[in-house]
């Protein structure tokens, strides 16, 4: 079991509010690349691996990707919760205040609704590894896209700090894939990739 600690692995504290770069921001909460499909996927995967430093290492990043999930929301709320109905109305969030007010509801920047289709768990230790190292990637270039978008110090401070992590998953994930394909039996075509 895990112990939960009252804080933020890295505080959120935004002083001006910015529901254009909120609604950026909101494709890492629950976008098809984001910290939700993240966490589902490392926890769902973690059952099928075949050696107990490979689950344990799912169970880890997918708690840590719950905790980048609930930054994520943090940004989110704190970009709008000062915003006033008109910065909202000319904003790309206004369709999404329609439906969700200021609230934090999984969605992309495109406004697709988050789905389970998002992540894969095919139960096979090599795709799943290979699938989790896209998928850290992909999170890090939605991060470096939103870097791109953002002029707002205290924003970037915390992005920065996301997409250092995802680099991070995306090294333990390799150091996870080579160990199981060193441990994979007889003469696995694995063997020569």
């Amino acid at each position: 079991m895990w112990q939960y600690q009252k804080k933020l692995q890295i505080p959120v504290n935004i002083k001006k509010p910015n529901p254009k770069l909120a609604n950026f921001i909101i494709s890492q909460y629950g976008g098809p690349d984001g910290e939700l499909s993240a966490s589902m996927r490392y926890l769902s995967q973690r059952f099928s691996m075949k050696d107990d430093i490979s689950k344990a290492l799912l169970t880890d990043i997918g708690t840590e990707e719950l905790a980048h999930l609930e930054i994520v929301g943090a940004l989110v709320h704190q970009l709008t919760k000062n915003a006033s109905t008109a910065e909202i109305e000319n904003s790309p969030l206004a369709l999404y205040y329609i439906d969700h007010g200021k609230g934090v509801w999984p969605t992309s920047a495109a406004g697709q609704a988050y789905t389970s289709m998002s992540f894969a768990v095919k139960g096979d230790p090599i795709a799943d590894l290979v699938e989790d190292l896209a998928a850290e990637q992909k999170a890090r270039v939605t991060y470096d896209n939103i870097l791109r978008m953002s002029d707002d110090p205290d924003v970037n401070r915390v992005i920065a700090y996301l997409r250092e992590r995802e680099i991070v998953h995306f090294q333990r994930f390799g150091e996870a894939l080579d160990r199981v394909q060193k441990n994979l039996p007889g003469k696995s075509p694995y063997h020569n990739c």
